[in-house]
Order: structure tokens, then sequence, then C-alpha cells
């Protein structure tokens, strides 16, 4: 019977060994999930609720906050609220989505040439300007900040939308991307497509474009978690608070509206799970394509 019990005991320690990075990992993203899910209890709880809960923070007292992931009187009242009653967060919504888009497109109409051209072009200087490029791409907003708010004044695109849009267009880290997936292409599929009479605008969009899907649909993934949520650049260039994105409307409500926080947030946070989800496949193509490029 004891050597029974040992061979169990071992059998199970195996186990938990072989499981270990699971169980791990389980709770990592546990860990990493649980400001979601306090922002869905947090959604469906009343005014009261929120308010009794939150109530050290409210009235700047002492205490920890009280929290019951299960809410006591679930209610749709804040989404409501926000949908239905508040106009302001509609404008802010539909001015997220525009910058978002714009930047987008924008870089997509500019990047994937630029892109390609580094990747299948020889010209003087090459190594000299994609380095250039890298070097672009790890400098932080903070250091491109003045000269980007001189330049943008000069131009009197302040407090405009296109004071956002215009310097993420040029942003070089898509460039950078879609470049290793330009790069990744065999040489022998363009020289046949060469050969064939396709001339270098062709055998970009009808060659190019395809086999690089993937860098461009990352880049596109990632710009879109990066734009959507930017919050720096509007504080920056934009002064009236009707052309704020949603990144600046949210910190704008008070405290005391702690539902209407929740509910904004978590529409906020929708579409970028959406985007994330949809793109996913193609993300992890794309960095698995820079790893190996880069």
């Amino acid at each position: 019977m004891k050597e029974f019990m040992i061979i169990k005991v071992k059998k199970l320690r195996k186990i938990c060994l072989r499981h270990l990075g699971d169980i791990l990992l389980f709770l990592a993203a546990l860990l990493v999930c649980f400001p979601i899910l306090l922002l869905l209890t947090g959604v469906v709880k009343s005014s009261g609720e929120l308010r009794e809960g939150l109530a050290p923070i409210l009235s700047k007292g002492e205490g920890g906050i009280h929290w019951n992931l299960l809410p006591l009187y679930p209610t749709g009242e804040h989404l409501l609220d926000i949908l239905f009653f508040k106009p302001q967060f509609h404008v802010v919504f539909w001015n997220s989505m525009k910058i978002t888009v714009c930047i987008l497109a924008g870089q997509l109409f500019l990047a994937s040439p630029m892109a390609w051209g580094f990747a299948r072009f020889s010209f003087p200087g090459k190594k000299v300007f994609f380095t250039l490029y890298v070097i672009l791409m790890l400098m932080p907003f903070q250091v491109m900040m003045l000269p980007s708010y001189l330049i943008l004044n000069g131009m009197n695109l302040l407090d405009t939308h296109l004071a956002v849009i215009l310097p993420a267009m040029c942003s070089t880290l898509p460039v950078f991307l879609m470049y290793q997936g330009f790069a990744s292409i065999p040489k022998e599929c363009i020289e046949a497509a060469q050969i064939d009479g396709a001339d270098n605008w062709q055998v970009f969009f009808y060659l190019g474009v395809p086999l690089g899907s993937g860098g461009i649909l990352s880049a596109m993934v990632l710009g879109y978690l990066e734009y959507w949520n930017m919050l720096e650049q509007p504080m920056t260039f934009l002064r009236t608070s009707a052309k704020y994105p949603l990144s600046l409307f949210l910190p704008q409500i008070s405290m005391e509206q702690a539902g209407m926080v929740l509910a904004a947030s978590l529409i906020m946070l929708i579409p970028a799970m959406f985007i994330f989800f949809a793109g996913q496949d193609y993300l992890e193509q794309g960095i698995a394509v820079s790893g190996l490029k880069g």
C-alpha cells in the first residue's frame, strides 16, 4: 500500500511539473484580466452601490474601497445614459474613429511604397536612410514634440485634427514592419513577374501587397491599438474640447460619475478588442517575420 501511494505521489508530481508552465500562464492571464473583470462588474452596478464602494475615494477619506464582484442589483443605467443622453460622448467617439482611420489610411498610402522601396530596390545611402528610420522609430514623442508643434503652428494647423493626423501618418514603425514582410518575398517571384512584362508598380500592387499582407496588416493592427488610445498628441495639439478624442474625454469625467467613467471605458475597449482578435493571426505573422529578418 505504501509503495502504491509513493507511485501515485510521483505521478502527481510529474503531472504538476508538466503543467506548471500552463498554470503560471493561467495565473498571469487572470491577473491581467482582473481589471477588465472589475470594469464589467462596475458597469452594471447601480449608482448607489458605486458611491458606497468608492466612498473612501469620493470623500477623500481613509480606508480602502469595497468592491463586490457580483453586483447586488445589476442595472444598465450607465450604458443607457452615455449612449442616449450624452451627445458629447458621441462627438468624441467619432473624433477618435476619424483620427484613427485617417492615420491608418495615410500610413497605408505612404508607408507601404516606402517600405517596398527599402526592401526591393538598391540605391546610394540605402542603409544610412534605413538606419535613420530605425533611430526615428526609437525616439519617444517628447523628443519630437517641440519641432512638431513649431511646424504645425507655422502651418496654422494647431487645434485641428490634421495636427494629430499628419505627424502620425509619417510614423516610421509601419515602414519597419512592412519592410520585413516585403523583404521575405522570394526574389524569384519578382523576377518571374518582371519577365512576364510587369513594371515596378504592377509588381508592387499585384505581387508585393498580397505576399506582404502579413506585415501590412500587423502594422495596421498595432497602429489602431496605439492611435485609438493615444493621449499625448491630442493633449498637445488640440485645445477645443469638442475636438477631443475619447482618450481625453475620459479624464474629464469626475469620480462622482464613476458609472459613466466605467461605461465609457467599456465602450472604448470594445473596438480595440475586436480589432485585436480579428487581426491576431496577422499580428503574430508580422511579429514572427520581424523577428526572423530583423
